[in-house]
């Protein structure tokens, strides 16, 4: 790990990821605690012909609560919430969901920016965001603004991603930046608890 600095408190957790971040998930998963104190959001581009695959996987690997996200639902501790395939979500001022069907942004809907952005407005210093493996670079301009806001920006390290260029191009464009192997992120994300 490349710090060890830990936000002081975790109010959301969001995890953005595209191609050769499903390993990630799948290795983070299994080994959180079912207590966690801040409600999680997975955005992953995928195609909607897979739409419940990726929830129905996290499901059997996690004691914690996990749902696709739906429209004005509240966010609650300890569960997670995946994007839906095909749509933006955002993260609205009273910390319900919402859906957006706009444009699609770096090629990709779900976007990872519009996520993490909206979240950064709403969380401030409270939101952490961990950046997987991928192909493009959709999360960049959303981390960005996790710092803009006093959040904590995490990146997988790019020597460990299926599809390095992803964190590679938020390596190159964010500061500052946690830069962690797909092995420590569980135990972070359980210290984030704390």
């Amino acid at each position: 790990m490349a710090q060890t600095v830990i936000s002081t408190k975790c109010s959301a957790l969001v995890i953005g990821g595209s191609a050769g971040s499903l390993d990630v998930l799948l290795e983070i998963f299994p080994n959180l605690n079912e207590n966690l104190k801040f409600p999680i959001i997975i955005v992953v581009h995928r195609k909607a012909s897979n739409e419940s695959l990726l929830t129905d996987l996290l499901k059997h690997r996690t004691p914690l609560k996990v749902s696709e996200a739906d429209e004005k639902v509240l966010l609650k501790n300890g569960q997670v919430y995946i994007a839906p395939a095909d749509y933006h979500l955002l993260v609205e001022e009273d910390r319900s969901l919402s859906l957006d069907y706009s444009e699609k942004i770096n090629y990709s809907r779900p976007s990872i920016d519009v996520t993490f952005q909206s979240a950064a407005e709403v969380f401030k210093e409270g939101l952490v965001c961990v950046l997987l493996s991928g192909s493009n670079a959709d999360g960049v301009e959303g981390l960005k603004a996790v710092n803009k806001f006093g959040g904590t920006a995490v990146i997988q390290d790019p020597t460990t991603a299926m599809m390095p260029y992803m964190p590679q191009q938020a390596d190159l464009n964010v500061k500052p930046l946690l830069v962690m192997h797909s092995f420590e992120m569980a135990e972070y994300i359980n210290k984030l608890n704390n």
